[in-house]
């Protein structure tokens, strides 16, 4: 079936009564952020327990919970859902873990997926997220999803989450994978307008587009946003979603001017909520900023930034 198959079986093999199989990257190949991601066919019946997951790679070192585990799928006995789980040692030395599930027909292909940036862990089926935490600033002791993770993928039976009973009418019974991929993060990040740290001249209001924008920017008016950290030198693309009656100019700078990164254009959009992005591209160096967004010629609206590593 051109698929990788992982076949758990009933026969004695080193004083078991099953055999199955567990691949590891670990001592290969580890990962930090990015998508991370397989396409699946799984097993269901009582004791099955299939599992695609990662583990810190400083496990030798600090061991389990402390070297963190995200689990990507795992499924167990003959549930039509699938689960995604973090463990790790929280800030007071204590085992914790948090996860969400969602049905799925798992005798089905499905792609199986997380996406993981510095701030959130992100789970989805088929592209569909379901579950969502957050690491941010190494939350309630999440620092170790800041580090180097290994993947696996296994089929168990038996164990302390499906239980003891193996239902043996089911074996041989097999986890088809047609792929694994993992894709290197594009780091972006989306600023509302609305969520300036300090500002001259500017009002906020309702916008056509869900929530509040920033409007009433009049020539020499400016907002400020604090503490942006960009990871990585290099090239930035900038997006503004921007409205206006007539036209303007907008600019950008870091630390309150003393780093100019260029202005641009604002369109005449035909109204005050009919909304377009504009975008240009700037050198930033590695390091956290405040952000200001400063209009040399006023007369527009903006309702968010967006910042993406080129």
């Amino acid at each position: 079936n051109n698929a990788l198959v992982i076949t758990a079986k009933r026969e004695n093999f080193g004083g078991a009564a099953y055999t199955s199989a567990r691949m590891k990257t670990q001592g290969l190949k580890t990962f930090k952020f990015g998508r991370i991601e397989a396409r699946m066919k799984l097993p269901s019946f009582l004791g099955a327990w299939p599992a695609f997951w990662a583990l810190g790679a400083n496990l030798p070192q600090v061991g389990w919970p402390a070297s963190g585990e995200i689990d990507i799928m795992e499924h167990v006995n003959d549930e039509q859902k699938v689960y995604g789980t973090i463990h790790w040692q929280d800030a007071t030395g204590r085992y914790a873990q948090y996860g969400g599930n969602v049905a799925t027909s798992v005798s089905d292909w499905h792609v199986y997926s997380v996406e993981w940036d510095t701030s959130a862990i992100r789970w989805y089926v088929d592209g569909n997220k379901y579950h969502e935490v957050n690491i941010a600033n190494g939350v309630n002791g999440t620092e170790e999803f800041q580090k180097d993770f290994f993947l696996l993928l296994n089929f168990a039976l038996g164990g302390n989450w499906p239980g003891f009973n193996v239902n043996n009418a089911a074996l041989p019974a097999k986890m088809h994978v047609d792929y694994v991929r993992v894709y290197a993060p594009t780091w972006a990040r989306q600023i509302e307008a609305e969520a300036f740290s300090a500002q001259a001249g500017v009002q906020t209001e309702a916008c056509a587009e869900g929530g509040l924008n920033v409007g009433w920017i009049d020539t020499n008016d400016w907002m400020a946003y604090n503490s942006i950290n960009f990871p990585t030198s290099g090239n930035y693309r900038v997006e503004y979603r921007v409205a206006s009656l007539g036209g303007g100019t907008l600019s950008l700078d870091l630390n309150a001017g003393t780093i100019q990164l260029g202005q641009l254009g604002v369109p005449a959009t035909g109204g005050w909520q009919n909304w377009t992005t504009v975008s240009h591209t700037v050198n930033i160096n590695a390091g956290t900023y405040n952000v200001g967004v400063f209009a040399p010629k006023g007369g527009w609206n903006l309702n968010w930034i967006k910042f993406t590593k080129l």
